[in-house]
């Protein structure tokens, strides 16, 4: 992916977030993703950290919209690699997070590891 498709697909995942959109958000991830981040236990009620599949995919981000009515992500940063994207911006909390993302062969979001900088404590 170079830097213009990597940053039209940032752009669409910001837009998707801070629209509180789940359909749009999730039209970005892959039906068999796996995710990983500390704030799956916390949305989930279990001692988790991985959500693997788009259906339980959705039922976490549905609980984060609704845990969070005023949700919207900052762009700060975006690093491009040779088969990830780095999306670095300011949470819900209002503290800076990164999203490690591996797209597919289709640019769907395959894998991604969250990283926040106060597990949403």
């Amino acid at each position: 992916m170079d830097q213009i498709a990597a940053q039209r697909f940032a752009d669409d995942w910001y837009a998707a977030w801070n629209a509180h959109d789940l359909e749009r958000i999730l039209s970005h991830y892959a039906d068999d993703v796996a995710m990983s981040s500390p704030l799956v236990s916390g949305l989930t009620g279990t001692d988790e950290a991985t959500i693997v599949g788009k259906e339980a995919l959705r039922a976490y981000f549905a609980a984060g919209l609704e845990k969070y009515p005023t949700l919207s992500f900052e762009p700060l940063e975006l690093y491009v690699g040779a088969y990830s994207l780095v999306l670095r911006y300011v949470s819900a909390n209002g503290k800076p997070a990164a999203e490690v993302v591996f797209l597919n062969s289709e640019g769907k979001i395959a894998r991604y590891d969250a990283h926040n900088a106060d597990h949403g404590r």
